[in-house]
């Protein structure tokens, strides 16, 4: 396999497909990946089928509306991610001009990002571009979106359940909500429980757990489910829902991969149901007609190459 990809990269390179499958991967879907890149659905079905054909290798098996790479496409896709991450780097190393770009960035963010890959990334950015300044500053995302239309910041890390005019939208974590408890909690170290013994539990909750806002799917669960109990504490911070959850005060959701050392420590229990609740997506916005200057343009690019470079899996860290 590895010769055959080579040969046609040697051979027969077409750069715009390698692109086009590493967002179809990254995005799990044909028709986001027409999306983000701006082309129609048949346009990137096309060029998956002409990558296949080039490679004499199926990428791709289709299950409905769903599908998982092969192990050809597994392997291609890591080819492929390995080269762009490398002319990123050579694009920003051979750049003089990275050097004399100057000004500042502010940067608006929810809580909690917790990603190594945007560690990562930070880190690559200041070192490429030394004389940027950046603030980042944490908000409530209603604030974060508020402020962004108002033209007032570069970009914004935020929830945001809908696209919203005059904003891109593009999706950097993709966080799987689960229900918790802590060790305090009558609750913690119990196996074998069901949805309704939690029923009747206090809650503690997000100040954007509610209809119509960034954190409404679970609401809306609860709802569904039949939830009877109090909220009984609230925090517009992750890491204060966390520490109420912890204390006792109720039980409350949060997303998995943030809680998997509190998890291994035994600070908290996960409670059912076993899939989780649902997905909420933390996305990377800026206004579409704002003036931007060297600098937020720098960052915005870096940003976009740093997403086409990594899955969602691979920015939560649950991949390697």
């Amino acid at each position: 396999m590895r010769a055959d990809i080579a040969r046609f990269l040697n051979d027969r390179l077409d750069w715009n497909l390698l692109r086009t499958y590493l967002v179809i991967i990254q995005e799990r879907s044909v028709s986001r990946a027409a999306a983000r890149l701006y082309v129609t659905q048949p346009a990137v079905s096309q060029a998956l089928k002409r990558l296949e054909e080039a490679l004499g290798r199926k990428l791709i098996e289709r299950r409905g509306t769903t599908f998982t790479p092969t192990n050809a496409g597994e392997e291609v896709y890591r080819i492929a991610s390995d080269i762009y991450g490398n002319i990123s780097r050579l694009e920003t190393e051979l750049d003089d001009r990275t050097d004399d770009i100057t000004g500042s960035i502010r940067l608006l963010s929810v809580s909690r990002i917790d990603s190594p890959v945007y560690d990562e990334f930070l880190a690559e950015f200041h070192r490429a571009y030394p004389r940027i300044d950046l603030q980042i500053e944490v908000m409530r995302s209603s604030d974060i979106i508020s402020s962004l239309l108002q033209k007032t910041a570069t970009a914004g890390l935020s929830l945001c359940r809908s696209p919203i005019e005059k904003l891109e939208m593009r999706c950097f974590l993709r966080q799987r909500y689960a229900i918790f408890c802590g060790r305090y909690h009558r609750l913690f170290g119990q196996s074998q429980l069901t949805m309704q013994d939690l029923l009747a539990e206090n809650f503690v909750s997000f100040t954007s757990d509610q209809i119509g806002d960034s954190l409404s799917p679970l609401t809306v669960f609860r709802d569904q489910k039949g939830f009877t109990g109090r909220i009984v504490a609230s925090s517009p911070s992750l890491d204060e829902v966390r520490r109420l959850i912890f204390a006792g005060y109720g039980i409350g959701c949060l997303p998995e991969h943030i809680v998997r050392d509190d998890i291994a420590q035994q600070r908290l229990w996960r409670l059912p149901p076993d899939e989780g609740l649902a997905d909420v997506d933390v996305h990377l916005l800026w206004h579409r007609d704002r003036k931007m200057s060297a600098a937020d343009n720098a960052f915005l690019d870096s940003m976009e190459r740093c997403m086409q470079r990594y899955s969602l899996a691979e920015r939560l860290g649950t991949v390697r």
